[in-house]
């Protein structure tokens, strides 16, 4: 495949996408007790955590085709070429990226052993790491778009 240009919007729909759910994963309850006490909660963690991961890996596939020439369908790969070819440069950024691809992975095709403490983790502990990883995403699709 070949290089043919990131397109900035393709990157700026997607990253106004993963803002809106982070913005509605931050209004759940932030007490262990009160997210478990009603499945909305959990319910709607995991289809919105599951959409920003998917979201950012989207940009990342974008990236990667359209700024490296390079096609990868498998979700932990577009997290491990992302830090290999210097989407996120950061290694300990890269390993989290590459976490929450897994993640996504297990959400998708073994929802049923899931745990609502698991969906709580992100909500309560790592929405600053979804941030993270767009931020980085963003300053990549910047600097292969100035190329």
């Amino acid at each position: 495949m070949t290089p043919s240009g990131v397109d900035l919007k393709v990157v700026a729909d997607r990253q106004e996408a993963v803002a809106a759910y982070l913005e509605q994963l931050r209004d759940l309850p932030i007490s262990r007790d009160e997210f478990l006490a009603d499945h909305r909660n959990v319910n709607s963690a995991e289809s919105l955590i599951r959409r920003s991961l998917e979201a950012l890996l989207d940009i990342a596939r974008h990236l990667l085709a359209k700024g490296h020439g390079r096609a990868t369908l498998e979700y932990r790969e577009i997290a491990k070429l992302s830090h290999e070819l210097g989407l996120l440069p950061d290694a300990e950024l890269a390993g989290r990226f590459e976490r929450m691809a897994g993640f996504r992975n297990r959400m998708t095709h073994f929802y049923r052993e899931v745990t609502p403490q698991e969906l709580f983790d992100p909500v309560s502990l790592h929405l600053d790491d979804i941030e993270a990883v767009a931020r980085g995403l963003d300053e990549a699709a910047a600097r292969l778009a100035a190329t």
